[in-house]
């Protein structure tokens, strides 16, 4: 249960004191004890609910005083509930009181005499301070605490210095960027020399020595630093430390000073190279890495959920590296840098790419002076306002976009308008915390005056922001310095006995320097493992042409504490690209209602058809037109009337869940429809031109037609179909899938794209499926088209309305044949394929469906044939036609005969011709021939030629008897 803390103001008091009524004694245990409005008591284990519904706490039950903030109780601060019904220590108040603050009980080389109180400091109380021998007291010597205030500031021992005149000159090899990419060297040169001057006078740091400057202007050259390097080290007198600006010149010094065991200590180098100790094993800066902005910057996106980030960087090391640093940082932040560009003089390019590519979130790494030239260029590529984001570097000058660049084309008010509303992260190098720093100076008394000491106004001098470094880096140094020499009565070395050779020396500064700890002007200032600077980052926003504070950062604690001051020009934080908003193309309802009531009409239209066959299937016309296979007919073209419901369905009505099930009845609902319409149909012209078309062997099958296997054709249609459709569906079924289409703007001024997408029926192989179903239906409908044109001409009762099922197979086929391909190249188009493929699956059945049963109709209904079978006979005239067909089939029965007759009539003739000529050869050789009769006739007694005798009268009569 959570402790209950019940406030009241300043003093408590417990029951009985103070004119409050003392409890009586009972066995319940002790009266609860309610707080007057002075007071608060903690009740362990009770709820605020509960104290306020109790009146008596159990015997050994504890209560606590408490005080809030700067005050301690003073009195029994727990009171136990005792058997007798009454608290412990009933006769001492207890009492809220605010304290003074203990640092004053404490004095560094000096020693603090309390009186008028005790510990904690209360009101009244009274310290007086004494240094120790050696040392002189700075400030006041005596305090008295009153209402939680000490009456003067805390003073401090000073050790007593060697007069100027005996002391000995150390000294500092400096290089101060006055111009360059970085003039930094503008503001940290004075900084250094009152931070000199501020150390010289104080008597307990370095009191037997004096730290003098030595400097150059590196321009932010490593050309120009390698010439001033080579003077500060070959020319008297000897440097104990140097101190570079530019990381470019750091890196040159540190890299060089571990040759000549030197210390090197930078105030405004950021690379993170330098972190490298192997590399630069006796480099310290109070500057921190620009790796510090980086954990900083990854904050902040994950703050405004950005995933998507850009980047563009000046050629420099110090830039690819904090490149590379930051490229791994929000990699384990889950966060993508999409483009990184990089120039060396020239960012037109660059910037043109980064616009091109869709960047929003872009994070730039340059000097000030090449940040001019990149937001010219970006103010040309309008890549700036509400849906830009330019993460910078902190360090520039306030007015940097206003100073004057010859080497650039844009006005004032364009480079105002291209940087307005970039985010700067900056390491915090001014302690915001109005507090005393080492140096007995405030940071806003600092930035006075060093602001006198300034030749221009602060905003147009290069490195007023790193100034407070530069300051602190003298007081490191000193510090340093003071602990290796042994100052304050501590066993040290000389340091006038240092040289380049004294390697001793320098690791003693080294360690002194490593474990350095104290409060500057810019903040608590300690140096990490690699010798960097461990700060704070400060977060700015250019609102309105100057920065304003939006919030700091603690990456050691991963705090960032929030001002809610940021603003944005669309109001919001952009996002890190264009919005990409899914919309679906949905197919037009005007369209599917209209396509839905032809569909509808065409079903009523298909179950009058069915009807009217079922009614009428007793009348001998309609027995003749194969009543059964028409039925089969109609209920097909219901199927595929029916399939444009499905068809016409998407996203608009149904689920994704639902899609595929759908999809389901599209397939199965067409191809079950086609089957049964047009496979009935092609089975009766089918028939037709088998039995009619073919040989003289085949005209047999003329005399009766058995139903049965025009049923069994049409059941194996329907089959293939249906065995197909269920191979296809159980091995690669049919679900939803997305096309996406080119992303469109909106006609709003919004950013964002849209993206239109459109839902299919597919599956994994859509196109084989597809290729054996069209490539089987496709044959199946040039055949009919085929057998129809073959079969025009042909006349049966059999089948009475061959020619009326011809014509609708045309239709069907050509509707059939042009669609699907048509379909499947407007697929992307919903409103045309729907409609190419609705509307042929609906004209289709509807001349279908006219085609066969209105003729039938309008005969019946015109004629009455539905009647009587007799008057179906007067009427029509089909007694005529059957009586023809008997005359027929009775005529073809007596040739039948006669052609049996004949054959075996010559089969006889062929006989006797064999016997006569046997006989002939007989003859001949027994009897020679005789010669010719001059005449010409034949010779006397021979006999008739087998031909004359095959042309006798009385043969020929009794062959063909």
């Amino acid at each position: 249960m959570l402790l209950l803390l019940l406030l009241a103001p300043l003093f408590l008091r417990p029951p009985g004191a103070g004119g409050a009524q003392a409890p009586n004694a009972t066995s319940e245990g002790c009266q609860i004890i309610h707080p007057p409005w002075e007071g608060g008591i903690r009740y362990r284990g009770l709820t605020r609910d509960q104290v306020k519904a109790i009146n008596f706490l159990p015997v050994d039950y504890e209560i606590e005083y408490v005080c809030r903030g700067e005050r301690e109780v003073v009195g029994p601060k727990v009171r136990k509930c005792l058997a007798n019904g009454s608290w412990t220590d009933m006769d001492t108040p207890s009492r809220c009181v605010r304290i003074c603050s203990k640092s004053y009980l404490t004095l560094e080389n000096g020693k603090v005499f309390l009186t008028g109180g005790d510990l904690p400091a209360l009101d009244g109380a009274r310290v007086d301070f004494r240094c120790d021998s050696d040392f002189h007291l700075v400030g006041s010597a005596r305090s008295i605490c009153s209402q939680g205030l000490w009456s003067a500031p805390k003073p401090h021992c000073q050790v007593n210095r060697t007069p100027h005149s005996e002391r000995r000159a150390v000294y500092i090899g400096a290089l101060f960027p006055m111009s360059g990419g970085w003039p930094g060297g503008q503001a940290c040169q004075p900084a250094v020399e009152m931070a000199l001057e501020d150390v010289n006078s104080r008597r307990d740091i370095l009191p037997d020595y004096e730290l003098k400057l030595i400097h150059h202007d590196s321009k932010c050259d490593p050309g120009q630093a390698t010439k001033y390097l080579y003077e500060l080290l070959y020319n008297d007198p000897i440097k104990i430390i140097l101190m570079p600006g530019c990381s470019s010149v750091s890196t040159l010094v540190a890299e060089a000073a571990r040759m000549w065991n030197l210390i090197v200590l930078s105030y405004g180098s950021s690379s993170p190279a330098l972190s490298n100790r192997q590399r630069f094993p006796t480099f310290f800066r109070t500057h921190p890495s620009a790796t510090l902005h980086n954990p900083t910057r990854v904050k902040l996106f994950e703050k405004w959920g950005w995933k998507k980030i850009a980047t563009i960087q000046q050629t420099t090391e110090v830039f690819t590296s904090t490149l590379d640093d930051l490229e791994e940082r929000v990699k384990e932040a889950g966060i993508e840098i999409t483009f990184r560009q990089s120039f060396f003089s020239d960012p037109a390019v660059p910037v043109k790419n980064l616009k091109r590519q869709d960047a929003r979130i872009i994070v730039g790494l340059f000097y000030e002076t090449e940040a001019r030239k990149v937001f010219c260029e970006v103010y040309k590529e309008r890549l700036f306002g509400k849906k830009y984001v330019w993460f910078l570097i902190g360090w520039y000058a306030d007015n940097w976009f206003k100073t004057y660049d010859p080497s650039i084309n844009c006005t004032v008010d364009e480079m105002t308008q291209a940087v307005e509303g970039h985010i700067t992260t900056e390491i915090v190098m001014l302690n915001p915390a109005n507090t005393r720093s080492i140096s007995n100076m405030t940071s806003q008394e600092f930035v006075e005056k060093l602001t006198k000491r300034l030749k221009r106004h602060p905003e147009e001098t290069g490195g007023f922001q790193e100034a407070p470094l530069a300051y602190d880096a003298i007081w490191a140094l000193a510090l340093a310095l003071n602990k290796t020499s042994g100052a304050g009565g501590r066993a040290g070395v000389r340091l006038e006995d240092f040289n380049y050779n004294n390697q001793t020396i320098t690791d003693q500064i080294y360690r002194a320097m490593n474990s350095s700890s104290f409060e500057g002007v810019s903040g608590h200032v300690v140096f990490d493992a690699s010798g960097s600077r461990m700060a704070w980052t400060l977060i700015e926003q250019l609102q309105g042409g100057s920065y304003k504070k939006i919030g700091y950062y603690d990456s050691t604690k991963d705090d960032l504490s929030w001002s809610r001051t940021d603003k944005w020009i669309g109001g919001s934080p952009p996002a890190d690209q264009t919005l990409v908003i899914k919309t679906f193309r949905f197919l037009s309802q005007k369209l599917f209602i209209s396509v839905s009531v032809l569909s509808s009409l065409g079903i009523v239209l298909a179950v009058v058809c069915l009807s009217f066959n079922i009614y009428n299937s007793h009348v001998r016309y309609i027995q003749n037109s194969q009543p059964n296979l028409n039925n089969l007919t109609a209920v097909g073209c219901s199927l595929a009337l029916a399939a444009v419901f499905p068809l016409g369905l998407d996203g608009y009505h149904i689920g994704r869940n639902q899609f595929p099930f759908v999809c389901q009845a599209r397939l199965w609902l067409l191809g079950l429809g086609f089957s049964l319409g047009y496979g009935s149909m092609f089975t009766k012209i089918w028939w037709v031109h088998t039995v009619f078309t073919k040989k003289e062997e085949k005209k047999e099958w003329r005399k009766t037609l058995e139903p049965w296997k025009l049923y069994a054709t049409v059941g194996l249609l329907v089959g293939m179909d249906v065995l197909t459709l269920a191979i296809w569906q159980i091995m690669d079924p049919l679900h939803r899938t997305i096309e996406t289409f080119a992303k469109e703007e909106p006609k709003e001024d919004i950013d964002v794209s849209i993206l239109p997408q459109l839902e299919h029926c597919s599956s994994k192989k859509m196109n084989t499926w597809l290729g054996i179903f069209y490539g089987y239906k496709g044959l199946l409908l040039l055949l009919g088209i085929f057998l129809a044109y073959e079969t025009k001409s042909v006349s049966t009762e059999k089948i009475n309305d061959h020619r009326a099922v011809g014509m609708a197979i045309y239709n069907v086929a050509v509707l059939c044949l042009i669609t699907a391909p048509v379909t499947m190249i407007l697929s992307s188009q919903q409103d045309a394929a729907f409609a190419f493929a609705s509307l042929a699956i609906v004209f289709s059945s509807y001349i279908t469906l006219v085609v066969l049963f209105v003729p039938k109709m309008r005969r019946l209904i015109t004629r009455g044939e539905w009647q009587s079978e007799a008057q179906d006979t007067m009427k029509t005239g089909s007694s005529t036609n059957n009586n023809e067909e008997e005359k027929s089939r009775l005529l073809e029965k007596e040739n039948r005969e006669l052609e049996k007759i004949i054959a075996e009539k010559e089969e006889r003739v062929s006989e006797l011709r064999h016997q006569l000529q046997s006989r002939q050869q007989l003859r001949s050789r027994r009897h020679p021939p005789t010669p010719p009769d001059p005449s010409g006739g034949l010779p006397r007694g021979a006999p008739e030629p087998p031909d004359r005798l095959s042309c006798d009268g009385s043969r020929v009569h009794l062959l063909y008897k």
